[in-house]
């Protein structure tokens, strides 16, 4: 019964298989593996008859007819099989074969009584080895129907040792259908995406995992980018520069900030927990049932990386995830569209961001995608929504919290955020047909805490598992439309301090802590009594020597404000230095 041998059935030397045509409709694919539209499905109902009665001419007087699969090729011959059922007054039934082995006991309570061993007759797309049929021999057939797809009618499919032989030592009448393999005519687009890379992964870039987030970047790892931050400044506000053409030195830490980080990380986990939870039961509810999460590298990466933990640990799904450039001003980068339209259905999309300031780049990406639209009709529509960790500007509808609290990823740059760089948008090194560019600093692993980031806050997820049902329940029955407050907030702050400019105005903790990591700071703004949440900011303040100027009535914990019109050794209107210490 391990591997049953031939058992003549009516004549001394089998005969050989009976091939027939099917006329497979054009166009049709084999199965759902490719895609099956409602048009694909009409074409095939009107063909079924047709295709049914050529395989019932082709039995004879068969009165006991297996139909048989081939592997994944399930689909077609299942159908096949019911309108060989409806053209024939004989008794159909249907199974197929595998690539798994399992024991067969020729016993009446046994579910597997015999087994067929044969040679793989479509390698080398799965590789050689032995393939099975269960319940073939011995079970009476006097026709099987054997259906395979063109890419596996081989020779190895009729050699002696073959399927169709040993099938053949088995039953009276072997007929052979076979339906040609489906492949798809790339369109414009999908050839053009074709054309780009694949995404870069960890280890080789970032010290991510290769599972968490696949980069659609380019790794301008050996081109020298850092410019001093007082450099920087000027050529920005002067106009003689964009932000992402260059780089800013990384800062590195003091002992006493890396603490700050460790201990505002162990007291904000399980708050973090919570709103990653929420956030990603949200898009579960609404974007489900397998949303493909596009981060905005690099501060919406581990946001990213943290709900597709989520979403593997709660529901046990293994969501695709990657991070994409966008720059202020200049618009997402459109190559990675194309990529991302070229491997996935763009309405599955969801883009994730780590927090909401003003909302500038909420307007940025729905601007720069109603653009794409237009210019990419071909490759269908994204949802320009933004998915964050922590809304305190009110300018999305899906987020975790509308607090302003402390996210210790906005902490650090590089050294939590899996060693990589911001983003690089340079036309003489990102050519039209590049993904926009970062840097990987390898060289900095030494003080690399983004694992501990990510496990430290993962840790905490069952904990917060009820809570965050129910508040996810309660915030997809709620109004959540933006309301803008953080814009009308800036635009206040901005004219009551003169600056004139929102660019210039970063509200939030961690729009405050990039000022401070990367720009060159006027002075602080702090809600009286923010507590633990501005500890970092407090000291990040003092070391650059910045003012903080405790406010009473503000709208979030903190506001960073960048002088208007810098210039090195320049002093404001107040009297207070400009530069950095």
């Amino acid at each position: 019964a391990q591997d049953a041998g031939p058992v003549a059935s009516g004549s001394s030397a089998p005969r050989p298989p009976v091939r027939v045509v099917l006329d497979w409709p054009a166009g049709v694919p084999d199965g759902g593996r490719h895609g099956f539209t409602p048009v694909h499905r009409a074409a095939l109902e009107a063909a079924l008859p047709a295709m049914g009665a050529r395989i019932a001419d082709a039995l004879g007087e068969a009165r006991r007819v297996l139909v048989l699969g081939f592997e994944e090729l399930m689909y077609a011959p299942l159908r096949l099989a019911t309108a060989l059922e409806d053209a024939t007054t004989a008794e159909v039934r249907y199974s197929t074969t595998t690539r798994s082995p399992v024991l067969a006991v020729d016993d009446p309570g046994y579910a597997i009584r015999s087994r067929l061993v044969f040679p793989a007759h479509d390698a080398p797309a799965d590789g050689p080895g032995d393939r099975y049929a269960y319940n073939v021999a011995g079970a009476g057939f006097d026709a099987v129907v054997a259906v395979v797809d063109s890419a596996a009618d081989t020779p190895a499919l009729h050699a002696p040792d073959g399927l169709l032989a040993r099938l053949a030592g088995h039953t009276d009448r072997v007929v052979l259908a076979v339906v040609p393999s489906y492949v798809p005519s790339p369109t414009p687009h999908r050839q053009e995406a074709a054309m780009l890379p694949e995404p870069l992964r960890g280890p080789a870039f970032s010290s991510y995992a290769a599972q968490d987030v696949g980069w659609l970047l380019q790794d301008l790892s050996d081109t020298v980018l850092e410019a001093p931050t007082e450099e920087r400044e000027e050529a920005i506000q002067s106009g003689g520069a964009h932000y992402a053409e260059s780089l800013p030195v990384e800062y590195q830490p003091s002992p006493q900030y890396q603490e700050l980080f460790k201990a505002a990380l162990d007291t904000s986990a399980t708050r973090i927990a919570r709103a990653v939870g929420t956030v990603t039961e949200t898009v579960l509810a609404e974007r489900g049932p397998r949303p493909v999460l596009v981060s905005l590298a690099r501060a919406g990466t581990p946001v990213g990386v943290l709900m597709r933990r989520w979403a593997q640990h709660r529901h046990g799904l293994d969501l695709p995830h990657y991070a994409v450039s966008i720059v202020r001003g200049r618009g997402i980068d459109a190559n990675a569209l194309r990529w991302l339209a070229a491997h996935h259905d763009p309405a599955d999309v969801v883009f994730v961001d780590g927090w909401t300031g003003k909302g500038a780049i909420t307007r940025e990406l729905a601007a720069a995608l109603e653009e794409f639209a237009a210019a990419h009709p071909e490759c269908g529509a994204f949802d320009p929504e933004i998915a964050v960790l922590a809304d305190p500007g009110g300018c999305v509808r899906t987020y975790g919290t509308r607090e302003d609290f402390l996210i210790p990823s906005a902490c650090l740059n590089s050294t939590v955020s899996g060693l990589i760089s911001r983003t690089v948008l340079r036309s003489d090194l990102v050519g039209p047909h590049d993904f926009h560019g970062a840097k990987f600093y390898r060289e900095l692993a030494d003080t690399d805490v983004s694992g501990l980031f990510l496990d430290t806050v993962a840790a905490r997820f069952d904990e917060v598992a009820g809570a965050v049902d129910a508040e996810a329940k309660e915030l997809l029955a709620a109004d959540r439309a933006p309301t803008w407050e953080g814009w009308a907030a800036v635009e206040r702050i901005s004219e009551e301090y003169g600056i004139h400019d929102v660019n210039l105005v970063k509200p939030g903790v961690g729009e405050t802590t990039r000022v401070l990591l990367r720009r060159v700071p006027w002075k602080i703004l702090a809600k009286r009594g923010a507590g633990a949440d501005l500890d970092h900011v407090r000291l990040l303040a003092e070391q650059r020597g910045v003012p903080v100027e405790e406010i009473a009535e503000l709208p979030y914990t903190c506001v960073g404000l960048i002088h208007p019109k810098y210039t090195r050794g320049a002093t404001g209107a107040d009297g207070t230095a400009v530069t950095a210490k």
